[in-house]
This record gives structure tokens, C-alpha cells and sequence, in this order.
């Protein structure tokens, strides 16, 4: 049923295609006056008040591939570690993720032959591996990826000249274990489908109930409850707001420097709300108690260890993803050393760290930020429908967001939801300019983009060649020369003709100008630019 109704829609959609492809051609020049609301400069440039009339679903059934028939083959996820054959796709300037579209123009004898091998192939029938290639900036040598994505033959059809059109969308990621060519020409590698991890959740008692910080005195420290606890976990559901965690087993199996970095991430925890006051006798007594508990000495070691651990933690995971320090030395000489309100001591959370450490790697929390920077940045899609599920909102995201394509495989090669949602949250904060890989002349702004497919700003389009692009759409851009008349012929943008674009500082072919054919159709004009040739910095 699902099906039928996904035919009838697309059906309805190709009948406003064959209608836009059925007038004539009217591409206006770009020095005649219009009435429009939005003028065009002399580069083909639309104001910032852009109106829209065009039907962005039109785009991502990729029309211009022809009519291609539906597999109605499902394949089952593979379990992570599972080693298998499969027919390789290698593809300059293109990233795929798992759920995104990826459309394919096969017009090489030897990639034909993979697509016969992956239509005929019991193992995982109707499947691909999608890698990388690219060229090392080094030595200039091509390289693949080790980290590709398999990718589902869901729609194809065969042309007379025997080339295959395809539409494919990604499944899971892989490692490249080894490639060869085979009897038959086809490209194959030897893959292992990598193990996703689980979305993390906050403890509900890790935060959210309070404990009587009576229990830190000497000998009676909170016990930790563990995730993986059956006991635990139960009495975290039950509502139960009574000490239901023992006060001294947890203390016993601590060491010494466990035992000092529990209390001080207990009290630091608390440090930015709490202000001197006036506290009563037996606040004052609790005070000087605690304090020749611990000593100077004590709060010492409490930063040493403290540093000592959270150096080696940050040396760890400084590969690109999150390099926040989680404390600093200030906010640890802090500790002990202020005189807090007793009365704001007297609770604590059941956990071994504050509560914002825990944020650091909660899924859910994680992803609704990432969904609100991308509605603030971007816009469009929305991704809000994908924040109870963090694993396919960290490769939505990741297959959309326009960056080049060297930082979308750093995202594709990240393990772990929580830090591939990290790094995609510091990307949406950083990214402002689009600039020439090759000369670094500012082409546009954050700003300037335009989504003009349900697929987002960023997507992918193969051209008759059969070389695919992945283009991020834009409605304003600067220093680009246009090259040769348009044409409406293969445009991936039903009712827009394209023309090339070229860097004008260095030449390079940095995209396209696609043009309205009718006067109707807004916007007038819009930029295409390839995402293979933009930079890595966005800032």
C-alpha cells in the first residue's frame, strides 16, 4: 500500500515535469528590466527577499535519469562485524550516508559489470559498497577511503546503449578491508559492516533525584548507581523518592583519589549557584568538619588528580570531536576555598560527576540541540521529527549539512552518536563563508543558501557523463563567471536551465547558474556549487 501510494505521488510529479519540460524555452537576459519583486544584477544575482513557487519535490525524484523501475527488494541490516563481498562504487567528490539517496549515471564497462554482480549476488542481492576517492594533497595520489557506506539498488533501469540508470539509498558503514578487480571486470572489496552504538541516556537518578549531602561525611559517600544494574535500574522507575541507595557501600570500594574526585565533582557541581551567607551552628559545625575531614592537603590532590585525569581524558579524545576541557583549573581552586551556603550543600546529585558531564553524552540531549541549530542555521528540512532517534538524526544531518566533502567523511568516519553529534553541533556553530579549495575567494555566505530540494541544500545529482556532484544550492553568490549558453537539458532542476560556473580567480569549476524557463517560476535564478570544490574552512 505504502508503495501505491509513493507511485500515484511520483506519478502526479513526473506530469509536472513533462509540463515544465513542454513549454519553450524563456530564459530572460539578464540586462532586461523586470517587474518581479526580486532584480537581477548583471551575474544573474537574486535580492535577498527571494519569492518561491518551485515545487522542491520535483528535484529529488530525479526526473532527468528517466523512467526507472522499482526492485521491491528489502534487504535485512547486517550485524555489526559481519564480513562480506560486495560490488565497490568509488566516487570522486562524493560522501554517502546511511538513509541518503544516491542517484548513479553507469556508463563504465566496469561499473556496469558491478551492477549486474550486485543484481545477481545471493549474499546481499541488489547491494553496493559506496567509498571515497580522492586525491592526497600530499603526493597527488589517489587514495580510497577506508570508511564507505552500503548503499541499496532501490530503483534502475537498463538504456539500449547498455548503460544502467540507478537510484540507490545508503544503509550501514563499513570498513574497507581490501579491493580487486574480478574475472569480470567488476570492482570488489572485502568489507566489515562497523557495530553502531546505542543512543545514551542521563541516568534518571544521576540528576534528577537529590540525597542528603549528609552522606559525603567521612565513611558515607553516595553510592553510584550503575547503568548496568538490574537492581538499579529498577528502583530508578519506581518513583520512590526514599534514600533507596545504600550511604557507605559505594565509599568502601573507592580509592583514595576515586574518593576525593567524587566530593569534588559533587560540590563543583553546585559552585556557580551557591553565594556566601550566614549559616547556623550546627551548618557551622557541619562546615569545620568537613573541612579537617579533607585538609588543605586533601584539596590539593583534589587538583592535581583532577588535572592529571582530565588531561589525560581530553588527550584521548582531541581527535576533532568535542575539545571542550571538561574543568578548568580555575573553577578547581575554586573548590574549597569559597565559603558555600550550607544550606545549598545539604543535597546532592546521586552521581559520580555533575550533571552537565552527563549532557555531554546523552543522546537526546544532544540531539535536540543539534535540531535547533540546524532550524536557526539551515532551516529547512526539519529535523525535529528525528530527535527521539539520534542515530538517524547524527546521518541526516551529517548527509546534509553543506560543508566540503573532506569534513563530511571526517563525520562519516566518527564511532558514536554522541560525538558525531558534537562535531556536527560545533559545525552548525561555525559555519558561515563558502570558499574556491583552490583559491579561498569568498563565494557566499551562511546566509545565501537556498533549499531547493526536500533533501536540504546539500545533494547529490549525476550528470550524463556519469559523474556525480554533490551541489549545495544557493540564491546568491560572488566572484563566479558564467561559461556558455543555458540549457534545460539534463537539468537536475525541472523548469531550470543550467549554465557553467567557474571560480574567476582561478578558473576552476566551482558549479553551476540555473536559470527560470518560465516567468512564473521563482526564484529567477539560483547557484549551484560543488561541495568537492569548496573549502574546508566555513569560518
Amino acid at each position: 500500500m505504502d508503495d501505491e501510494r509513493i507511485l500515484e505521488r511520483e506519478r502526479y510529479q513526473i506530469e509536472q515535469i513533462l509540463q515544465l519540460e513542454s513549454e519553450e524555452l524563456q530564459v530572460e537576459e539578464v540586462e532586461e528590466s523586470s517587474d518581479d519583486d526580486d532584480v537581477q544584477t548583471n551575474s544573474g544575482v537574486t535580492s535577498a527577499s527571494v519569492e518561491f513557487t518551485y515545487d522542491t519535490s520535483l528535484a529529488a525524484l530525479h526526473s532527468y535519469l528517466g523512467e526507472v523501475e522499482y526492485t521491491h527488494n528489502r534487504l535485512a541490516f547486517l550485524d555489526g562485524g559481519a564480513v562480506l563481498t560486495l560490488p565497490l562504487f568509488y566516487l570522486e567528490g562524493v560522501v554517502l550516508f546511511p538513509e541518503a539517496r544516491l542517484p548513479l549515471r553507469v556508463i563504465l564497462p566496469n561499473f556496469i559489470a558491478a551492477v549486474e554482480r550486485a543484481l545477481r549476488q545471493v549474499d546481499a542481492p541488489y547491494s553496493i559498497g559506496v567509498v571515497r576517492l580522492y586525491r592526497d594533497p600530499n603526493n597527488g595520489k589517489i587514495k580510497f577511503a577506508t570508511t564507505g557506506t552500503t548503499a541499496e539498488i532501490r530503483q534502475y533501469r537498463r538504456l539500449e546503449d547498455g548503460s544502467v540508470n540507478i537510484v540507490a539509498r545508503g544503509q550501514q558503514r563499513f570498513r574497507l578491508r581490501r579491493h580487486w578487480i574480478d574475472g569480470d571486470g567488476a570492482p570488489c572489496g572485502e568489507v566489515q559492516i562497523i557495530q553502531e552504538d546505542l543512543p545514551l541516556r542521563t541516568p534518571q537518578d544521576a540528576v534528577g533525584k537529590l540525597a542528603p549531602l549528609r552522606n559525603l561525611r567521612i565513611g558515607s559517600v553516595l553510592q553510584m548507581p550503575s547503568l548496568y544494574d538490574s537492581h538499579n535500574q529498577h528502583s530508578w522507575n519506581d518513583g520512590n523518592d526514599s534514600d533507596a541507595i545504600s550511604e557507605g557501600s559505594f565509599d568502601s570500594e573507592l580509592s583514595s583519589a576515586e574518593r576525593m574526585l567524587h566530593r569534588a565533582a559533587l560540590v563543583s557541581s553546585y559552585g556557580s549557584d551557591l553565594v556566601e551567607e550566614s549559616v547556623s551552628s550546627d551548618d557551622e559545625k557541619f562546615e569545620r568538619d568537613l573541612e579537617l575531614q579533607t585538609g588543605r592537603s586533601h584539596l590539593d590532590n583534589y587538583e592535581g588528580f583532577m588535572h592529571a585525569e582530565y588531561s589525560k581524558r581530553n588527550e584521548e579524545t582531541s581527535s576533532g570531536v568535542g575539545k571542550r576541557a571538561l574543568l578548568d583549573n580555575q573553577t578547581c581552586r575554586r573548590v574549597g576555598r569559597r565559603k558555600y551556603s550550607i544550606g545549598h550543600l545539604r543535597y546532592a546529585p546521586r552521581a559520580f560527576w555533575p550533571s552537565w558531564v552527563y549532557h555531554m553524552y546523552d543522546s537526546y540531549i544532544l540531539a535536540q540541540r543539534a535540531a535547533d541549530r540546524w532550524k536557526h542555521v539551515v532551516r529547512a528540512p526539519s529535523m525535529d521529527g528525528f530527535v527521539m532517534k539520534p542515530d538517524l538524526l547524527s546521518f541526516h544531518i551529517a548527509s546534509k549539512i553543506p560543508v566540503s566533502e573532506s569534513t563530511r567523511q571526517e563525520l562519516l568516519e566518527i564511532d558514536g552518536i554522541s560525538y558525531r553529534l558534537r562535531r556536527e553541533i560545533e559545525l552548525l556553530e561555525s559555519l558561515d563563508r563558502i570558499r574556491c579549495k583552490t583559491c579561498q575567494t569568498l563565494i557566499a555566505r551562511r546566509s545565501d543558501m537556498l533549499v531547493m530540494s526536500t533533501e536540504g541544500p546539500l545533494g547529490a545529482y549525476a550528470n550524463p557523463h556519469g559523474f556525480v556532484h554533490e551541489v549545495t544550492t544557493l540564491f546568491k553568490a560572488n566572484g563566479l563567471a558564467i561559461k556558455g549558453l543555458p540549457s534545460k537539458e539534463y537539468s537536475w532542476f525541472p523548469g531550470y536551465a543550467w549554465s557553467i560556473a567557474d571560480c574567476a580567480s582561478c578558473e576552476n569549476h566551482m558549479g553551476w547558474l540555473f536559470t527560470a524557463t518560465r516567468k512564473k517560476l521563482k526564484p529567477r535564478s539560483f547557484w549551484g556549487i560543488r561541495s568537492s570544490q569548496v573549502a574546508d574552512e566555513t569560518r
